[in-house]
């Protein structure tokens, strides 16, 4: 409650929208959830990890991949047959480039 009244007085102090605030704050581009139909989630998780053994790797939740300025996680869901994708990089550039990356791989278009 203290940090939500904090947050009050700034934006009547600045007169500016939150938004404006916030977006300094803002680090990485961000894909949202993407989500994939597939016959073999555990083939196309074991496939990712293996394109993608040059970054540090996390299996804890799916599949986690961290390089210095992009990331992204690739997980079955729970309540329904599909993998979830979810990325962010640094810059909107970045974030594209490994989301394309992915998506081929997970839709089976890469070699």
């Amino acid at each position: 409650m203290i940090a939500f009244l904090m947050v009050l007085d700034i934006l009547s102090a600045k007169r500016v929208p939150f938004s404006n605030i916030v977006s300094p704050l803002k680090r990485y581009y961000s894909t949202g959830e993407i989500n994939f139909e597939v016959e073999d989630k555990d083939a196309k998780i074991e496939e990712i990890a293996r394109k993608f053994s040059n970054g540090k790797v996390d299996h804890l939740d799916g599949i986690t991949v961290e390089y210095n300025d992009w990331w992204f996680n690739v997980r079955k869901s729970n309540t329904e047959p599909l993998l979830r994708l979810n990325l962010e990089g640094k810059t909107r550039e970045l974030m594209e480039k490994g989301k394309e990356q992915l998506i081929d791989i997970i839709q089976g278009k890469s070699s």
